[in-house]
């Protein structure tokens, strides 16, 4: 009686060998992967050393990491899988997106590919490898259990498509890889929810493609501002219904910037914004997705509430001076 219950169900998978699938999965991952990733130490002008984790994307020495781990450095050590310990040079951060570039100057660099995270699915496996408290080339590993997530940056703007998963991430795993099991990054390991465990987040790597092309070229990202403190508000519901609104929330003008786009264009403390260039701004932060590098300096309609009077007046937004965060 007791071998009957002992006895393997019969046509069931073997459970050693899903596990042996799984474990050659990841295991072949990380050997592919981690002589790419590297441990940083960054020196700041005003603030204690700390550091952080990134991984190369080019065989001529250009390496990813956190903005928050690199902002502000004075000073900034790249320790690699295979021993060599480099000076490196920052290239360009975007704390808006939690993203920066490094370079080092050497030969034979090993480096990733950054794979298409459109084409990442929930459930599929999901690879961390950084440095977590100091503990160089430490891997972790779960799935990605989200997609599309948002998650708020430094500078208070938000992160869109951030990859969430449940592989452990601790302080020091910020700027290094989430990969899959060919290899390949899928995000940028950014953040986790203290005291929550098994919620983590990476920036999705179309993001990182995208950010990483404009920084080593101009070192920065460019986006464009038009000088108002805002807050999302709810609009007065007979004030919508009489100008036919779609949407229940604006952009309520908390401040103004002297001398900004906005005063220039007429605003005024106490307006709701609720379009720019006919595109809904129901939120605070819809009106910063509407403030792109190529609005620079363009001509754009902004309309808005000035009590129940719907008023639209021309806007030219300026460039938005370098964010100001503190080294992470």
């Amino acid at each position: 009686m007791i071998e009957s219950f002992l006895a393997p169900v019969a046509g069931a998978p073997a459970d050693e060998g899903l596990l042996d699938a799984y474990s050659q999965a990841v295991s072949s991952a990380v050997v592919a992967a981690h002589p790419a990733v590297v441990h940083i130490e960054v020196r700041g002008n005003d603030a204690p050393g700390g550091s952080g984790s990134g991984f190369f994307i080019s065989p001529d020495g250009y390496l990813v990491t956190n903005s928050h781990v690199v902002h502000g450095a004075r000073e900034l050590r790249v320790f690699l899988a295979d021993g060599r310990k480099l000076a490196a040079d920052l290239i360009g951060d975007d704390p808006d997106t939690d993203l920066a570039v490094l370079r080092v100057s050497a030969d034979e660099i090993a480096h990733l590919s950054l794979a298409d995270s459109a084409a990442v699915r929930p459930g599929q496996i999901a690879i961390a490898i950084g440095s977590p408290m100091g503990f160089q080339q430490t891997v972790t590993a779960g799935v990605v259990s989200g997609l599309g997530r948002s998650l708020r940056g430094a500078s208070g703007r938000l992160i869109d498509n951030v990859i969430q998963t449940d592989a452990a991430l601790n302080p020091g795993n910020s700027g290094g890889p989430l990969i899959n099991t060919s290899g390949s990054v899928i995000g940028v390991n950014t953040a986790i929810i203290r005291p929550a465990q098994g919620i983590c987040f990476a920036i999705a790597s179309n993001t990182v493609r995208w950010v990483v092309a404009w920084l080593i070229k101009d070192g920065r990202i460019r986006r464009s501002y038009i000088g108002v403190a805002g807050q999302t508000v709810p609009l007065i519901r007979k004030v919508a219904r009489y100008h036919r609104l779609v949407q229940d929330t604006g952009v309520l003008v908390a401040g103004l910037e002297s001398a900004s786009p906005a005063v220039r264009a007429g605003l005024q403390e106490g307006d709701i914004v609720i379009a720019l260039d006919g595109v809904e701004t129901p939120a605070v932060d819809a009106l910063h997705k509407q403030l792109t590098g190529e609005r620079i300096g363009e001509r754009a309609i902004v309309t808005f509430l000035r009590g129940a009077e719907l008023r639209r007046h021309a806007i030219i937004p300026m460039e938005m001076p370098p964010p100001q965060v503190r080294n992470g």
